[in-house]
């Protein structure tokens, strides 16, 4: 199609067989896009006029069907575009269809993963209610030392001990304002359960609070006996006060926590 002229190299050579192969091309060399075509059929036509003389045949005939064939690409133009339209409206459909498997997807293992959480925790509650079944039952004197534990508790772990009574307890409100609390009245899984929570709390606020320990001469085992002026809260004597009510109403008993 052209001809080299001296120095002159094509920097990107171009003809009309490379074209067709590439449009015949299956292996995914091919073009992507009928602009793609129309930029090599340019270059065709370009790189003859570039390397040619301007008064030499090939580079009058190259201008030549380089104009007939940008005015056939004007013709065709409006169709490109339309089809370029419903190619990025069929993408972006696809694109959303995906992201809706995807979300479809998601949500069903969020479910899955659900259902099975609560499997787990009906069996652990079971084997709970299985183990609670098989202790003893808790002491008045528990009870007493367990009240008094309560009221030793900070607000974090307060809170968290009465969401486990609200748990056996759909009519217990644990966060109103004023909460009332009465320990012998509670089933004995609750009581194991907040022990064991007690205990637990205490023995870790032992542990990260050493300076506090030697402030105040605190140590694990005497935790539950801490004078109530050091650290009760607001919370504290509500939960206090709720027992002592309580403890009021019942008239014949002696006041227990």
């Amino acid at each position: 199609m052209f001809k080299d002229l001296g120095c002159k190299t094509t920097i990107r050579p171009m003809d009309f067989s490379t074209i067709k192969n590439q449009m015949e091309g299956k292996d995914g060399t091919g073009y992507k896009h009928v602009r793609e075509i129309c930029s090599d059929v340019r270059l065709v036509f370009k790189n003859a006029m570039k390397y040619n003389d301007e008064k030499s045949d090939v580079h009058v005939m190259a201008k030549t069907l380089l104009e007939k064939f940008e005015e056939k690409w004007l013709q065709i133009l409006p169709k490109v575009t339309e089809e370029e339209e419903r190619r990025e409206k069929e993408e972006a459909e696809a694109q959303i269809n995906i992201q809706l498997a995807q979300e479809a997807a998601h949500a069903k293992l969020a479910r899955d993963l659900n259902n099975e959480l609560y499997d787990i925790d009906m069996h652990i509650e079971e084997l709970r209610e299985t183990v609670v079944q098989k202790c003893r039952r808790i002491s008045t004197s528990e009870k007493r030392k367990l009240g008094v534990a309560l009221s030793k508790l900070c607000p974090e772990d307060l809170n968290k001990a009465l969401e486990i009574v609200a748990q056996n307890n759909p009519t217990f409100q644990a966060a109103a304002e004023e909460v009332e609390l009465d320990i012998n009245a509670q089933s004995e899984s609750t009581l194991w359960r907040l022990k064991f929570f007690v205990k637990d709390a205490l023995t870790g606020r032992c542990k990260n609070s050493s300076k506090e320990e030697d402030k105040h001469n605190i140590t694990c085992e005497d935790a539950t006996n801490i004078d109530d002026n050091n650290i009760v809260s607001k919370r504290k004597r509500e939960i206090c006060d709720a027992l002592a009510k309580t403890a009021k109403r019942r008239k014949k008993k002696p006041i227990r926590a």
